[in-house]
């Protein structure tokens, strides 16, 4: 096949990513170096740090994640992509990032972020489009055996393990899908889950109404990235079969088509600097066919680099990260 003929098969690809803001950001980083037509569904829950202020201070819809992907899919010079993600590290704006200020702005000023988002898509010129999941203002909220606990913040600092277990996850008040996202997923080739916060950044997109509907109806290929490592407060324990069962739960059974997950476990040194070595994931060894037709993938998918914390963040982040290029490597392979 040729370089020409292969360009124009994968132009007709339409590419859907679903979940939060830095794990959608490593897919996208990657998945844009191709000739493909790469949509962002981005979950509109985020209530923790410069979003969390943001939305309290003044009524706007959460920019945060967004913003990862905006800055993600931007082909705009690097110096306005650095500016966009650029963070207050003191003073009374320490902790706020200026590509979240500018978001919610331009979301005041033109009456809604539906509104605003075709002017910074021309500003950071986006080889894709980011579509928040809705355009309702929600917050996350989950259900233990003994309390209820509202807010993504709330609920992504919480030990849902030991003190008192998960029951359900739902949005407070119940939202409405935006018209886009809807769209996107019935008209996609592949939809590519995560990686993120399992029940603070995937979960959260499927707790909106008519995007589980709209999954249904979808002739997309579904894939699924497992996360590196275990949040010990959320996920202990965990093996892949575990984060996908409880993604199974929300969605239903046979919605997945491919699970990718890393089988090269770090180094030593990146361990260390972790500190957190009884986190890591017990991946599967080999590639296998489960009985329910879900294909299981492992490769080398983590970065050889360690993130950097950035000054002013308010937020801890996870320093292990997958590596864009093998990520959409990996999932362009099968999508071809």
């Amino acid at each position: 096949m040729t370089v020409k003929l292969l360009k124009t098969l994968m132009d007709k690809l339409k590419i859907v990513t679903m979940g939060g803001g830095t794990g959608s950001f490593t897919v996208l980083q990657g998945l844009k170096k191709y000739p493909v037509d790469l949509k962002a569904i981005v979950a509109m829950t985020d209530d923790g740090g410069s979003s969390g202020e943001l939305r309290d201070e003044m009524g706007v819809l959460p920019p945060g994640d967004l913003r990862q992907c905006l800055v993600a899919l931007s082909e705009s010079p690097e110096v306005l992509r650095e500016i966009f993600n650029y963070r207050f590290s003191k003073g009374k704006m320490k902790g706020h990032n200026l590509g979240n200020l500018l978001i919610s702005s331009l979301e005041e000023m033109k009456g809604g972020l539906d509104k605003a988002l075709p002017y910074i898509n021309n500003l950071l010129a986006l080889k894709g489009e980011v579509i928040p999941v809705t355009f309702n203002k929600v917050k996350l909220a989950a259900e233990l055996d003994n309390k209820i606990l509202i807010g993504e913040h709330n609920i992504a600092t919480s030990n849902l393990i030991d003190n008192c277990k998960l029951k359900r996850l739902y949005t407070d008040p119940r939202a409405k899908a935006n018209h886009k996202a809807v769209k996107a997923i019935k008209e996609a080739d592949a939809i590519i889950i995560g990686p993120g916060n399992l029940y603070c950044s995937i979960l959260p997109v499927f707790l909106i109404l008519g995007i589980k509907q709209a999954l249904k109806k979808t002739k997309a290929k579904v894939f699924y990235n497992v996360n590196l490592v275990n949040n010990n407060k959320h996920t202990k324990d965990f093996n892949v079969f575990d984060f996908v069962n409880v993604i199974e739960d929300y969605l239903g059974k046979d919605l997945i088509d491919y699970v990718l997950f890393n089988n090269k476990k770090p180094s030593k040194k990146v361990i260390e600097k972790y500190g957190k070595e009884g986190d890591m994931t017990e991946f599967p060894k080999t590639n296998f066919l489960r009985k329910d037709n879900k294909i299981l993938i492992g490769k080398n998918l983590i970065s050889s680099g360690l993130y950097e914390q950035k000054k002013g963040d308010p937020l801890q982040r996870t320093l292990i990260r997958h590596d864009s290029d093998k990520l959409a490597k990996a999932i362009i392979k099968i999508v071809q």
